[in-house]
């Protein structure tokens, strides 16, 4: 399967539209991995600005 990133907030996908941000620019140029499953009591997902969960990439190009 192909996952892609959406580049402007770095979630995880299967299709090249965001269904969170609307975003249409998907990329399948990403590196890393983090899920968040609490983005409220989450130390990572706040450092990574991130107010929900799921899997998102480190980097997007």
């Amino acid at each position: 399967m192909n996952e892609y990133a959406c580049k402007k907030c770095n979630r995880i996908l299967t299709k090249k539209n965001c269904p969170t941000c609307q975003n249409v620019d998907a990329s399948r140029n990403w590196k890393g991995l983090v899920v968040i499953f609490n983005s409220e009591k989450s130390e990572v997902a706040k450092k990574l600005k991130i107010g929900s969960a799921g899997m998102f990439a480190l980097r997007v190009r």
